[in-house]
């Protein structure tokens, strides 16, 4: 439940300090800069790290990467029949492609399906959501953008992309133990993601201009919360056969809101920010009703 405390309090405290224009305008710059940079890579750093592979769960690992996919190709045709900007597609490629697995995922997964599911979560969010993200998710940010860049200057930004480099740095060094010292500084510099996050989004939420970006928002979160989760349950439990609490706790993350980092990173490459910010500033507590909606539906098909 403080997880949903915190949620609520950081965004709102976002919103309090743009009416009140507290801090400098290019405050959220600073906080995205510290999120990339220093929260990220701290909970990549300590979590990769430690994580079990279980070939059991596959299909938490994969799903990410095919719920991206998936959306690519469904947002590209979108976007050009509706005659998007490519700053807009690219925008919900980065939103409606990634899912809050992690810290909206992580405690919506333990109040539903309980602690014991929460290894599945972690899965789904670590091997998927931000594998792709610091992969696929950072060459479409690129691709994307305004800004014209070679194919080798893509592949820098995704090697010396922090998160992605303490991933690689975690997963080498698994054979051994971290100090208690390190994993406590890794794990109090991770929790700071959440609130700043949040903040950030909240400090750029511009509800006026809900209206000019209704209907991209509209089909955005449709995406998200719907669509992409209804596919991915034809995926796993009609194509791949999957079934249990694995299955259920796999396509209940694929139901998830945008995911907070992705819409940073759209920011951060001006990519609609507008857009970005409104993406997860409706979208998360617009799920709290849909996921109690896919949870009833998963439960009563007993997929």
């Amino acid at each position: 439940m403080h997880q949903f405390v915190l949620l609520a309090v950081s965004f709102l405290a976002g919103i309090l300090l743009q009416r009140l224009r507290r801090m400098p305008e290019n405050t959220p710059a600073a906080l995205n800069a510290f999120i990339i940079n220093i929260s990220l890579p701290a909970i990549t750093f300590l979590y990769l790290h430690d994580m079990t592979i279980d070939p059991a769960l596959l299909a938490p690992a994969t799903m990410p990467w095919l719920f991206f996919g998936t959306a690519y190709l469904i947002l590209r045709i979108l976007g050009k029949k509706l005659m998007w900007t490519q700053a807009t597609i690219g925008c919900l490629l980065l939103t409606a492609g990634f899912g809050n697995t992690s810290f909206v995922g992580l405690p919506m997964i333990e109040a539903y399906y309980g602690k014991q599911a929460l290894g599945i979560g972690l899965v789904a969010d670590q091997a998927g959501s931000f594998m792709v993200l610091s992969t696929l998710g950072l060459v479409t940010a690129a691709r994307f953008s305004s800004s014209e860049l070679s194919l080798r200057t893509i592949g820098r930004r995704v090697l010396f992309f922090p998160p992605f480099l303490a991933a690689v740095i975690a997963l080498l060094l698994r054979p051994l133990d971290y100090p208690d010292a390190l994993r406590s500084v890794l794990s109090r510099l991770g929790e700071t993601l959440t609130p700043i996050a949040l903040i950030s989004v909240g400090m750029q939420l511009r509800l006026s201009s809900l209206n000019d970006s209704l209907r991209e928002l509209s089909i955005g979160l449709l995406m998200k919360l719907i669509v992409l989760p209804a596919l991915m349950l034809v995926f796993y439990a009609y194509v791949f056969r999957a079934e249990g609490l694995t299955l259920q706790v796999t396509l209940f993350e694929a139901a998830m809101p945008p995911m907070i980092t992705g819409s940073i990173i759209a920011m951060e490459h001006k990519l609609n920010q507008k857009l970005a910010a409104l993406m997860v500033g409706i979208g998360i507590p617009l799920s709290f009703l849909t996921l109690a909606g896919w949870w009833w539906l998963l439960r009563a098909f007993d997929v």
